[in-house]
């Protein structure tokens, strides 16, 4: 099973919102994980929001920091504004995906941010499961 890692630096928003579409469009077909160079206390509540008005539930994730463990476990890593803090291993697939910060940004700020982030987990799963 393919497994995909999404960095930003506060795990708080963009990798959240990505991990949650990922989950949720492709459902135990590929691994799941999301990770910040710097994280956050909590989720950003406006991501929380935005995400559940297309009827997906991320009220549950806590951020995380970002370890070599997870970085290896991964074929994918997607990186969203995390810059040099991401380590870089030899064999994976890494993507820079250029998506504004949600961070500090009233909601309908984060909903195009959200809609963008749905077709690039859209083209990931073209991408990683071909055949579904």
């Amino acid at each position: 099973m393919p497994s995909v890692l999404f960095v930003c630096v506060h795990n708080a928003g963009r990798s959240q919102m990505a991990a949650g579409w990922l989950s949720h469009l492709a459902g135990d077909r590929i691994e799941v994980r999301s990770a910040g160079s710097a994280p956050a206390d909590q989720i950003n509540p406006v991501a929380v929001e935005a995400m559940r008005e297309v009827g997906i539930d991320i009220t549950a994730e806590e951020p995380k920091v970002l370890t070599v463990d997870a970085v290896q476990a991964s074929d994918v890593v997607i990186t969203m504004g995390c810059g040099d803090a991401c380590p870089v291993f030899p064999g994976k697939r890494y993507e820079d995906w250029k998506l504004d910060d949600p961070a500090g940004q009233g909601i309908e700020a984060v909903r195009p941010i959200r809609d963008e982030i749905r077709n690039h987990i859209e083209q990931l799963i073209k991408e990683l499961l071909p055949s579904g």
